[in-house]
């Protein structure tokens, strides 16, 4: 299905779940991921919960075109389809730059959001993360998304990843290339990040009752990051697993799924 945003970009989404329960959970991709993500997350929830999958503009099946976003706008598309679904209120689920548009979600948009799950998450950024950052636009700019892509994984998968993979990386590799991706649009998607400005005094804004799951072992947010996101919401826990990296809708996945079901219930 597709949800026209606000300038007349068409957003793809799914409607996944228990279609009769009063309980909606959104979930919002990482940077370069697309619904397909959730697929070994969503079996947790389907039973009580609607769920609802998206693309931002720029990711997957949705529109690439048009100037690039900033979070607040990500997060305002995200509303319009909460209003085309005529969902009042709803438990956001975001993971890295999912994340963010879930923390902006709770900033700007509270009256929408019941519980609020950042995984992989942070406010401000770090010289160390800028210099990560950097090689990923400069492996995009030179050899297009197959380089990003062999730069980026080493940075958001754990060592024990690559060592016993739930997904093969050349399964995993092969799976990102048909995802409809090109340079332009995940460049668009990148702005956002890179303009962005520490978010900390923002955060003091959500009222939502929040959990932050970081991987102990996430080289791109080190744990220390998150941390300072749950310092900065009022109703927030913090919560670190073990061995994980920071794709943790691949990695851990049952253990992260069950601390966000002990949160939601």
């Amino acid at each position: 299905m597709f949800c026209e945003t606000h300038d007349g970009q068409k957003l793809y989404y799914e409607v996944l779940g228990n279609q009769n329960s009063v309980e909606t959970i959104v979930f919002l991709n990482g940077l370069t991921q697309s619904t397909g993500a959730w697929m070994l997350t969503t079996p947790y929830f389907k039973t009580k919960y609607k769920i609802i999958l998206l693309d931002f503009i720029f990711q997957g099946q949705s529109d690439k075109e048009g100037e690039w976003r900033d979070f607040d706008t990500h997060a305002n598309d995200v509303r319009s389809v909460l209003e085309k679904e005529k969902i009042n209120k709803a438990h956001i689920i975001g993971i890295s730059y999912g994340s963010l548009v879930a923390q902006h979600m709770g900033v700007r948009f509270p009256q929408y959001v019941d519980r609020l799950v950042l995984l992989s998450t942070f406010a401000h950024k770090t010289p160390y993360y800028e210099a990560i950052e950097l090689s990923w636009w400069r492996a995009l700019e030179v050899g297009g998304y197959n380089l990003m892509l062999d730069i980026m994984l080493p940075s958001v998968l754990s060592e024990a990843y690559f060592s016993n993979p739930l997904v093969s990386i050349s399964n995993l590799k092969k799976g990102r290339q048909d995802l409809n991706l090109n340079a332009e649009a995940i460049f668009k998607l990148m702005r956002a990040t890179k303009e962005r400005k520490d978010y900390r005094k923002e955060l003091r804004k959500i009222v939502s009752p929040t959990l932050v799951i970081q991987g102990e072992k996430d080289i791109l947010f080190p744990v220390h990051l998150a941390r300072e996101v749950s310092e900065n919401i009022k109703q927030s826990k913090l919560v670190v697993i073990v061995n994980a990296g920071h794709t943790l809708n691949l990695e851990h996945v049952e253990e992260v799924c069950r601390n966000i079901l002990d949160f939601l219930n």
